[in-house]
Protein backbone atom coordinates (compact mmCIF):
# COMPACT_ATOMS: atom_id res chain seq x y z
CA UNK A 1 0.00 0.00 0.00
CA UNK A 2 1.67 3.40 -1.36
CA UNK A 3 1.58 6.09 1.25
CA UNK A 4 1.08 9.76 -0.62
CA UNK A 5 3.65 12.18 -0.47
CA UNK A 6 3.59 14.27 2.40
CA UNK A 7 1.91 17.48 1.58
CA UNK A 8 1.45 16.79 -1.82
CA UNK A 9 -2.42 18.35 -2.71
CA UNK A 10 -0.77 21.38 -0.82
CA UNK A 11 -0.13 24.32 -3.03
CA UNK A 12 2.98 26.79 -1.99
CA UNK A 13 2.33 30.16 -2.04
CA UNK A 14 3.93 32.36 -4.58
CA UNK A 15 6.60 34.51 -3.26
CA UNK A 16 5.83 37.19 -6.38
CA UNK A 17 3.05 39.36 -4.48
CA UNK A 18 5.83 40.06 -1.82
CA UNK A 19 8.06 41.14 -4.05
CA UNK A 20 5.85 43.19 -5.61
CA UNK A 21 4.43 44.86 -2.61
CA UNK A 22 8.45 45.25 -1.52
CA UNK A 23 9.75 46.86 -4.80
CA UNK A 24 6.37 49.48 -4.41
CA UNK A 25 7.33 50.09 -1.06
CA UNK A 26 10.71 50.73 -2.31
CA UNK A 27 9.62 53.35 -5.00
CA UNK A 28 7.51 54.67 -2.86
CA UNK A 29 10.75 55.65 -0.33
CA UNK A 30 12.78 56.62 -2.85
CA UNK A 31 10.67 59.07 -4.28
CA UNK A 32 10.19 60.45 -1.39
CA UNK A 33 13.33 60.71 -0.73
CA UNK A 34 13.76 62.28 -4.15
CA UNK A 35 11.67 64.65 -3.80
CA UNK A 36 12.98 66.22 -0.27
CA UNK A 37 16.51 66.18 -2.47
CA UNK A 38 14.41 68.52 -5.09
CA UNK A 39 13.04 70.77 -2.44
CA UNK A 40 16.50 71.34 -0.57
CA UNK A 41 18.04 71.67 -4.22
CA UNK A 42 15.70 74.58 -4.85
CA UNK A 43 15.70 76.03 -1.53
CA UNK A 44 19.58 76.02 -1.55
CA UNK A 45 19.98 77.55 -4.89
CA UNK A 46 17.25 80.04 -4.12
CA UNK A 47 19.46 80.86 -0.96
CA UNK A 48 22.39 81.11 -3.41
CA UNK A 49 20.84 83.43 -5.69
CA UNK A 50 19.94 86.10 -3.04
CA UNK A 51 23.08 85.86 -1.21
CA UNK A 52 24.65 86.83 -5.17
CA UNK A 53 21.95 89.58 -5.13
CA UNK A 54 23.00 90.87 -2.31
CA UNK A 55 26.71 90.70 -2.39
CA UNK A 56 26.72 92.66 -5.89
CA UNK A 57 24.18 95.36 -4.16
CA UNK A 58 26.93 96.26 -0.69
CA UNK A 59 29.31 95.95 -3.20
CA UNK A 60 27.66 98.70 -5.80
CA UNK A 61 26.68 101.12 -2.49
CA UNK A 62 31.00 100.57 -1.11
CA UNK A 63 31.57 102.11 -4.49
CA UNK A 64 29.13 104.53 -4.10
CA UNK A 65 30.71 105.55 -0.73
CA UNK A 66 33.85 105.65 -1.87
CA UNK A 67 33.01 108.19 -4.83
CA UNK A 68 31.03 110.41 -2.31
CA UNK A 69 33.93 110.28 0.23
CA UNK A 70 36.50 111.22 -2.47
CA UNK A 71 33.93 114.48 -3.15
CA UNK A 72 33.74 115.21 0.28
CA UNK A 73 37.40 115.11 0.69
CA UNK A 74 38.06 118.60 0.63
CA UNK A 75 38.77 121.26 3.16
CA UNK A 76 35.76 122.05 5.67
CA UNK A 77 35.10 125.57 3.92
CA UNK A 78 34.98 123.97 0.29
CA UNK A 79 33.20 120.85 1.44
CA UNK A 80 30.03 120.73 -0.77
CA UNK A 81 26.84 120.15 1.70
CA UNK A 82 24.80 118.08 -0.87
CA UNK A 83 24.89 116.63 -4.07
CA UNK A 84 24.50 113.92 -6.55
CA UNK A 85 26.08 111.43 -9.38
CA UNK A 86 25.93 108.84 -11.17
CA UNK A 87 27.44 105.75 -12.29
CA UNK A 88 27.14 102.23 -14.25
CA UNK A 89 28.72 99.61 -12.90
CA UNK A 90 28.35 95.67 -12.32
CA UNK A 91 25.39 95.27 -15.14
CA UNK A 92 23.80 98.03 -13.08
CA UNK A 93 22.91 101.70 -13.31
CA UNK A 94 23.47 103.37 -9.93
CA UNK A 95 21.74 107.15 -8.47
CA UNK A 96 23.75 108.48 -5.51
CA UNK A 97 22.29 111.19 -3.89
CA UNK A 98 24.70 113.06 -0.80
CA UNK A 99 22.97 115.44 2.14
CA UNK A 100 24.37 116.82 5.17
CA UNK A 101 22.86 115.74 8.47
CA UNK A 102 23.01 119.25 9.48
CA UNK A 103 19.46 119.28 7.44
CA UNK A 104 18.18 117.54 9.86
CA UNK A 105 17.45 118.18 13.56
CA UNK A 106 19.56 116.26 16.17
CA UNK A 107 17.97 114.59 19.12
CA UNK A 108 20.90 115.38 20.95
CA UNK A 109 21.25 119.01 21.08
CA UNK A 110 18.43 120.66 19.53
CA UNK A 111 16.64 122.85 21.54
CA UNK A 112 13.66 122.49 23.40
CA UNK A 113 11.97 125.39 21.26
CA UNK A 114 13.12 123.23 17.97
CA UNK A 115 12.13 119.78 18.92
CA UNK A 116 8.21 121.42 19.73
CA UNK A 117 8.14 123.59 16.63
CA UNK A 118 9.15 119.64 14.94
CA UNK A 119 6.31 118.22 16.87
CA UNK A 120 3.90 120.87 16.19
CA UNK A 121 4.61 121.44 12.49
CA UNK A 122 3.75 117.33 12.29
CA UNK A 123 0.52 118.02 13.93
CA UNK A 124 0.88 118.03 17.35
CA UNK A 125 -0.84 120.60 19.73
CA UNK A 126 0.99 123.48 20.54
CA UNK A 127 1.02 122.70 24.85
CA UNK A 128 1.30 119.09 23.68
CA UNK A 129 4.32 119.58 21.44
CA UNK A 130 5.82 121.72 24.29
CA UNK A 131 5.59 118.61 27.06
CA UNK A 132 6.94 116.17 24.35
CA UNK A 133 10.13 118.30 23.95
CA UNK A 134 10.17 118.36 27.31
CA UNK A 135 10.04 114.80 27.54
CA UNK A 136 12.48 114.44 24.61
CA UNK A 137 15.17 116.85 26.71
CA UNK A 138 14.86 114.64 30.01
CA UNK A 139 15.76 111.48 28.04
CA UNK A 140 18.65 112.80 27.03
CA UNK A 141 19.72 114.67 30.26
CA UNK A 142 21.71 112.86 32.88
CA UNK A 143 19.77 113.48 36.35
CA UNK A 144 20.60 116.23 38.77
CA UNK A 145 21.93 114.43 42.31
CA UNK A 146 19.11 113.79 44.02
CA UNK A 147 16.62 114.57 41.56
CA UNK A 148 14.81 111.59 40.28
CA UNK A 149 11.24 113.18 39.04
CA UNK A 150 12.05 112.36 35.30
CA UNK A 151 12.58 108.72 36.04
CA UNK A 152 9.53 108.93 38.41
CA UNK A 153 7.35 109.52 35.54
CA UNK A 154 8.09 106.51 34.00
CA UNK A 155 7.43 104.38 36.85
CA UNK A 156 4.24 106.15 36.96
CA UNK A 157 3.59 104.72 33.92
CA UNK A 158 4.10 101.30 34.77
CA UNK A 159 7.19 101.36 32.17
CA UNK A 160 9.47 98.58 33.27
CA UNK A 161 12.45 101.60 31.80
CA UNK A 162 13.29 104.23 33.41
CA UNK A 163 14.97 107.46 30.52
CA UNK A 164 18.50 107.06 29.38
CA UNK A 165 19.98 110.04 31.10
CA UNK A 166 22.72 110.21 28.24
CA UNK A 167 22.42 110.83 24.18
CA UNK A 168 20.32 109.09 21.53
CA UNK A 169 22.51 106.13 20.26
CA UNK A 170 19.77 106.14 17.46
CA UNK A 171 16.81 107.76 16.48
CA UNK A 172 14.27 104.67 17.10
CA UNK A 173 15.10 105.23 20.79
CA UNK A 174 12.54 108.19 20.00
CA UNK A 175 9.81 105.78 20.25
CA UNK A 176 10.85 104.73 24.17
CA UNK A 177 10.38 108.19 25.14
CA UNK A 178 7.31 108.53 27.90
CA UNK A 179 3.96 110.31 25.95
CA UNK A 180 5.22 110.67 22.61
CA UNK A 181 2.21 108.97 20.09
CA UNK A 182 3.73 106.21 18.04
CA UNK A 183 2.07 108.45 14.78
CA UNK A 184 3.70 111.46 15.84
CA UNK A 185 7.49 109.74 15.81
CA UNK A 186 6.86 107.54 12.51
CA UNK A 187 6.30 111.47 10.95
CA UNK A 188 9.43 112.67 12.88
CA UNK A 189 11.78 109.64 11.64
CA UNK A 190 12.88 111.48 8.19
CA UNK A 191 13.55 114.61 9.80
CA UNK A 192 15.71 114.19 12.77
CA UNK A 193 19.43 112.60 13.26
CA UNK A 194 21.78 111.73 16.14
CA UNK A 195 24.44 112.64 13.90
CA UNK A 196 24.94 116.36 12.88
CA UNK A 197 26.47 117.29 16.09
CA UNK A 198 24.39 121.45 15.45
CA UNK A 199 21.99 122.97 17.30
CA UNK A 200 21.33 125.15 14.22
CA UNK A 201 20.09 123.32 11.26
CA UNK A 202 21.31 123.97 7.73
CA UNK A 203 18.63 125.80 5.89
CA UNK A 204 20.29 125.29 2.48
CA UNK A 205 19.53 121.90 2.60
CA UNK A 206 16.89 120.99 5.41
CA UNK A 207 13.41 120.02 4.11
CA UNK A 208 10.47 122.49 4.81
CA UNK A 209 9.19 120.62 7.38
CA UNK A 210 11.91 121.02 9.08
CA UNK A 211 12.57 124.52 8.31
CA UNK A 212 8.89 125.31 9.44
CA UNK A 213 10.15 123.81 12.71
CA UNK A 214 12.41 126.90 13.41
CA UNK A 215 10.73 128.84 16.64
CA UNK A 216 9.38 132.33 15.20
CA UNK A 217 9.10 131.06 11.49
CA UNK A 218 5.75 132.01 9.68
CA UNK A 219 4.15 130.42 6.43
CA UNK A 220 4.75 133.28 4.76
CA UNK A 221 8.77 133.52 5.63
CA UNK A 222 8.52 130.08 4.93
CA UNK A 223 7.45 130.33 1.09
CA UNK A 224 10.08 133.25 1.04
CA UNK A 225 13.22 131.42 2.30
CA UNK A 226 11.83 128.07 -0.41
CA UNK A 227 11.41 130.58 -3.15
CA UNK A 228 14.57 132.61 -2.92
CA UNK A 229 16.65 129.15 -1.83
CA UNK A 230 15.17 127.90 -5.70
CA UNK A 231 15.61 131.19 -7.15
CA UNK A 232 19.33 132.44 -5.92
CA UNK A 233 22.20 131.15 -4.27
CA UNK A 234 22.51 134.02 -2.58
CA UNK A 235 23.14 132.47 0.80
CA UNK A 236 23.28 135.98 3.13
CA UNK A 237 20.05 136.83 1.80
CA UNK A 238 18.45 133.47 2.56
CA UNK A 239 19.60 133.98 5.94
CA UNK A 240 17.93 137.71 6.46
CA UNK A 241 14.13 136.09 5.19
CA UNK A 242 14.23 133.94 8.34
CA UNK A 243 13.79 136.81 11.07
CA UNK A 244 13.72 135.50 14.40
CA UNK A 245 14.17 131.80 13.22
CA UNK A 246 17.82 132.70 12.10
CA UNK A 247 18.91 132.22 15.52
CA UNK A 248 18.54 128.26 15.07
CA UNK A 249 19.55 128.23 11.93
CA UNK A 250 23.24 127.83 9.80
CA UNK A 251 24.35 127.16 6.05
CA UNK A 252 27.01 125.08 7.22
CA UNK A 253 26.92 121.39 6.72
CA UNK A 254 28.32 118.50 9.15
CA UNK A 255 30.93 115.97 9.05
CA UNK A 256 28.33 113.28 8.85
CA UNK A 257 26.52 113.01 5.65
CA UNK A 258 23.76 110.74 4.57
CA UNK A 259 24.06 109.16 1.33
CA UNK A 260 21.10 107.55 -0.67
CA UNK A 261 21.73 104.66 -3.30
CA UNK A 262 19.12 103.58 -5.87
CA UNK A 263 20.86 100.74 -7.64
CA UNK A 264 18.76 99.20 -11.13
CA UNK A 265 20.22 95.79 -12.07
CA UNK A 266 20.06 94.89 -15.67
CA UNK A 267 17.74 91.88 -14.61
CA UNK A 268 14.61 94.05 -13.26
CA UNK A 269 15.86 93.78 -9.62
CA UNK A 270 16.02 97.05 -7.91
CA UNK A 271 17.69 98.04 -4.44
CA UNK A 272 17.68 100.98 -1.96
CA UNK A 273 20.15 101.81 0.45
CA UNK A 274 20.71 104.48 2.47
CA UNK A 275 24.11 105.35 4.97
CA UNK A 276 25.50 107.99 7.02
CA UNK A 277 29.11 108.28 6.71
CA UNK A 278 31.60 110.51 9.12
CA UNK A 279 34.34 112.21 6.85
CA UNK A 280 37.62 112.47 8.44
CA UNK A 281 39.79 115.19 7.70
CA UNK A 282 43.01 113.06 8.22
CA UNK A 283 44.04 110.05 9.32
CA UNK A 284 44.38 106.80 6.89
CA UNK A 285 40.59 105.87 6.52
CA UNK A 286 38.64 108.39 4.61
CA UNK A 287 35.50 107.83 6.22
CA UNK A 288 33.23 105.86 8.71
CA UNK A 289 30.18 104.29 8.66
CA UNK A 290 27.54 105.09 11.32
CA UNK A 291 24.47 103.55 9.71
CA UNK A 292 23.54 101.49 7.01
CA UNK A 293 19.86 100.59 6.07
CA UNK A 294 19.13 98.44 2.92
CA UNK A 295 16.16 96.63 0.98
CA UNK A 296 14.44 95.51 -2.30
CA UNK A 297 12.52 98.05 -3.48
CA UNK A 298 10.72 95.96 -6.29
CA UNK A 299 9.96 92.18 -7.82
CA UNK A 300 12.38 90.66 -9.63
CA UNK A 301 11.28 90.18 -13.74
CA UNK A 302 9.51 86.83 -12.68
CA UNK A 303 7.37 88.68 -10.50
CA UNK A 304 8.68 86.62 -7.40
CA UNK A 305 9.42 88.51 -3.97
CA UNK A 306 13.19 88.55 -3.21
CA UNK A 307 14.21 89.75 0.10
CA UNK A 308 13.42 92.25 2.38
CA UNK A 309 15.71 93.78 4.21
CA UNK A 310 15.40 96.72 6.97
Amino acid sequence: MKTPAANSGIKQPAPDGFIVVAVLWILGLLATLVSIYVIFVINAASAFSVRDDRFRGEGLVSAALELTAYQLATPPELRPTRGQFNFRMGQANVAVEFRSEAARIDLNVASKEVLAGLLASLGASSENADDYASRIIGWRTAPARGDDSEASRYKAARLKYGPRGARFPHVDELSLVLDLPKPLVERALPFVTVYSGRAEVNVLDAAPEVIAALPGMTRERLNAVLAQRQATGDRQSLLALLGPAQKYATLEGSKASRVTVHTDFDDGLRMSSEVVILVFEEGPDPYSILSWHDGWDDLHTDGAPRISLR
